[in-house]
């Protein structure tokens, strides 16, 4: 380990972030060849004397390289942080930037642990909170600052695309009160899972909205859905896209958009930021990542299974 703060972990619960497929499918293009795997829970082997963690405990490891200490995660933009280069990550290598290798493996090296890793809660099964890595905050972020912001708005998910995000995001608004949720998609097997997560869910028709909701966040990942997105966003509302627009250009109906008022984002979550929250809520009970769950394989299924169409996948050893 080159510092005191560093870890050595064993993963021990890998899920395939949504992102994931969609590279291994050929879908979005990536160059390789890289490690696959940034979504993990794993168990300490070795930690140095600040590292913060001791061996033996379960933890979290968030997709994304942070230090903790720069402005950005200071202010929570874990996403960003100044210590690596941009985009640095788990399991998405690019060339001309460090390997840092993928969760589908025997050990990972975390620097900066004493910030990075996040104790899995006692009690909390690492398959059900492997996707904690990533994508799980990534439906929170799009729903969880709104409503604290809002207590119990009206919140309406568009899935599609970004399957297993939008599924968390709608689970989550249902965890934290929100007045109704309602869930769209074209496919039947994800709405079905949106029930069991608490919320409504209808078929995803390319028609005008019925109704306006304070919350929307929009994970099909179409021109039509962000479109859709706004014109179902209130008044003063808040838009949040979790998906990945692969267009080179993406049209957005910025006139409505701005004479509602509506507050629109669309970024990588800063995953890091959120986990905490993320983690109590799943460890009371309130949001049930494992609905998510499709499928549980062995590592050395992951080759063969990364092509899998399911919501979410999860590997163990």
């Amino acid at each position: 380990m080159a510092a005191d703060t560093d870890a050595i972990v064993r993963p021990i619960a890998v899920a395939r972030c949504d992102l994931d497929l969609y590279i291994a499918t050929g879908v979005v293009p990536f160059a390789g060849p890289f490690a696959f795997g940034h979504e993990a829970v794993a168990e300490v082997v070795e930690a140095g004397d600040a590292a913060g963690v001791a061996p033996g405990q379960r933890v979290v490891v968030p997709f994304q390289l942070s230090c903790g200490r720069c402005d950005n995660c200071r202010r929570g933009l874990t996403g960003t942080c100044d210590a690596y280069p941009w985009l640095t990550a788990y399991g998405l290598g690019r060339p001309g930037r460090p390997d840092r290798g993928g969760a589908l493996s025997d050990l990972m090296h975390v620097p900066f642990a004493d910030h990075m890793l996040v104790p899995l809660p006692k009690g909390l099964d690492p398959v059900a909170a492997a996707s904690a890595a990533d994508n799980i905050p990534d439906g929170w972020r799009a729903v969880a600052p709104q409503l604290a912001a809002r207590p119990g708005a009206s919140v309406l998910v568009i899935g599609g695309l970004a399957q297993s995000v939008g599924l968390y995001a709608a689970g989550a608004a249902v965890a934290l009160g929100a007045g109704r949720v309602l869930y769209l998609d074209v496919d039947a097997g994800r709405r079905a899972r949106a029930v069991e997560l608490g919320a409504d869910a209808a078929p995803l028709a390319d028609r005008d909205p019925v109704e306006q909701f304070e919350i929307v966040c929009e994970a099909a990942g179409s021109p039509a859905a962000l479109a859709f997105a706004v014109r179902s966003t209130a008044r003063n509302g808040s838009l949040t896209s979790v998906a990945i627009h692969l267009g080179a250009t993406t049209p957005v109906p910025l006139t409505e958009a701005y004479y509602k008022g509506l507050r629109f984002e669309t970024s990588r979550a800063d995953a890091r930021a959120h986990l905490p929250a993320v983690l109590d809520c799943c460890a009371q009970g309130r949001l049930r990542p494992d609905l998510v769950r499709h499928r549980t394989l062995r590592f050395d299924d992951a080759a063969d299974a990364m092509t899998d169409p399911g919501p979410k996948l999860v590997f163990v050893p």
